[in-house]
């Protein structure tokens, strides 16, 4: 994993070298991407437009349920799409969608791995990915179906890029050029807003880049960019003129017109606060000794790209955590290049409270895990059952030794971890690492109930075997709802319109008891599912029109 031998290489020199490297990053990306159906929110949301590519539809575009949904171009939906044809006979077809995430994120740390080696040296790249590794707000996303990690992805092979461009010009604005067209298939305008003026800055205010050679393979990359940017775009207009129209109105019309306001800042430096450490201590540590040179290409580089980072959350005003991913790569070059130069007690504060961190976490976890399996804690026991009124759990020696096993690894790893400088990166990389693990071991089957409308669908679809066939209208659903119906059923709803539907099924949503939603007649109810429980309770009712 994290240090440089320094004896010849042994198996304990693999175990924390390339190899060790390259394990632990697999063990952060698969546990948890498959083995479990897909989610509500933006994992199922994401895994629809797949389903609708591989359903026949249009790959020039995403669209859900038959409609276009255009709030991400459709590289990552190309991506999951190709990985369900590839491994759909071998996994289930959401699961073989899903590695387009981990395969985003292993691009992503990658890159960031090239560029904190381009900018700062051979020693930073370890930590560099390490340090991704360990950021709190990455793990969740690296397990779903989220766009926004091809984003980041593309993001960090534009840093990547320029980075080469003192040494190497032509190659490196080629490669900053293709990242910046990858990004706007991944991203949209945020994607152009986050890598394009890069290429600007870069040739404008660097000392490095202030010569002939630089400056035309700059030029010749913005042009490139430009070119490339627009090629999907001009393929909507010949292919989908009404699409691009709907595209240009939602994208780029709507672009900035709701800023973040100043009352959402203190909810914004709370969620920053816990979403990107152990990143910004760091980054901001690695700042203040480069303070007197931030014009060089090692500092204005990732510092331009964070203060575009920000300009992007300000101009969509979403405060949603999938939206702060395009700060990761950034602050992880910072926080590689200040990682060497942390003082002593500094190191050492940073080393143990991984270590405490994780330890006092992965207990919670025993503890969410004891209150399914021995009702113990007894207060836990009770809101896990409000939440999930329905689960039992299965198999609970099996998950327990898995468990067992996970914990006993990461504690060996952690007593033989060799002292250096990567050591809390490390540390903070394999706790997470260990944490996921643990998770994905112990609750994952609690989430999967919890978090999955399959056992919604699959009775619904048994409730309209039995009668007579017609559409089926839908009245409060929003769109995991009418994706899982689709995915799991079968069964493709109908919006109402203007408060009337000539369908013979209505199917009404709510989340609450008693219903707000109650039809007049003529409808008669003829099905009834709940999902949940306590604050998150959902009731499904089905109408026939008599």
């Amino acid at each position: 994993m994290p240090a440089y031998p320094q004896s010849p290489p042994s198996l304990l020199g693999h175990l924390y070298g390339r190899i060790g490297l390259a394990l632990l990053c697999l063990l952060y990306l698969l546990p948890g991407t498959i083995g479990h159906d897909p989610w509500r929110g933006e994992d199922i949301r994401h895994f629809g437009a797949v389903l609708e590519m591989l359903g026949g539809e249009t790959w020039l575009y995403p669209s859900i349920a038959g409609e276009p949904d255009l709030t991400y171009p459709p590289l990552y939906y190309w991506a999951g799409a190709a990985f369900a044809l590839l491994l759909g006979a071998w996994l289930p077809l959401h699961d073989a969608a899903r590695l387009a995430t981990p395969l985003f994120a292993a691009l992503a740390m990658f890159w960031m791995s090239r560029a904190a080696t381009r900018l700062y040296g051979r020693h930073t790249r370890i930590p560099a990915v390490l340090l991704t590794l360990g950021t709190l707000g990455l793990v969740i996303h690296a397990h779903e179906m989220q766009p926004m990690v091809a984003l980041m992805a593309m993001q960090a092979m534009t840093l990547a890029g320029l980075a080469l461009v003192p040494t190497r010009p032509v190659k490196g604005s080629l490669q900053a050029a293709a990242g910046v067209a990858l990004a706007g298939l991944a991203g949209g305008p945020t994607g152009l807003l986050l890598t394009l003026p890069l290429i600007v800055v870069v040739a404008t205010a660097c000392p490095e880049c202030r010569n002939p050679r630089a400056s035309g393979a700059l030029i010749l990359g913005l042009s490139l960019a430009l070119g490339a940017s627009a090629l999907w775009p001009i393929a909507l207009a010949l292919q989908a003129p009404d699409v691009l129209a709907l595209w240009w109105k939602e994208a780029w019309a709507g672009f900035g017109a709701t800023p973040l306001r100043s009352a959402s800042l203190p909810r914004l430096a709370e969620l920053l606060g816990w979403f990107l450490w152990p990143l910004w201590p760091i980054a901001l540590w690695a700042l203040w000794r480069a303070r007197r040179q931030m014009l060089r290409l090692p500092w204005l580089l990732p510092l331009t790209a964070v203060l575009l980072a920000f300009a992007a959350i300000h101009t969509g005003g979403n405060l949603s955590p999938a939206r702060m991913l395009p700060l990761i790569a950034p602050l992880a070059l910072l926080a590689a290049a200040g990682v060497p130069t942390l003082r002593r007690g500094a190191a050492n504060a940073f080393d143990w409270f991984a270590l405490m961190t994780f330890a006092v976490f992965a207990i919670l976890v025993w503890l969410a895990w004891s209150a399914q399996a021995f009702f113990w804690p007894p207060g836990l026991a009770r809101s896990l059952a409000r939440t999930a009124p329905e689960f039992v759990l299965e198999g609970s020696l099996t998950l327990a030794a898995i468990g067992v096993a996970i914990c006993i690894v990461w504690l060996l790893l952690v007593w033989k971890l060799p002292h250096s400088p990567h050591r809390g990166p490390a540390n903070w990389a394999m706790g997470m690492t260990m944490l996921w693990c643990l998770t994905v071991a112990l609750l994952l089957p609690w989430f999967n109930h919890d978090r999955s409308y399959r056992p919604v669908a699959e009775s619904l679809a048994i409730a309209l075997a039995g009668e007579p066939p017609g559409c089926v209208a839908s009245l409060g659903l929003n769109t995991s709802h009418r994706v899982s119906l689709e995915y799991f059923a079968a069964q493709r709803t109908v919006p109402i319109t203007g408060n009337e539907t000539l369908c013979p099924y209505l199917l009404a949503h709510d989340d609450r008891l008693p219903a707000d939603i109650e039809p007049d007649t003529p409808w008669q109810q003829i099905w009834e599912d709940r999902h949940a429980g306590g604050k998150r309770l959902e009731l499904f009712r089905l109408y026939r029109r008599e």
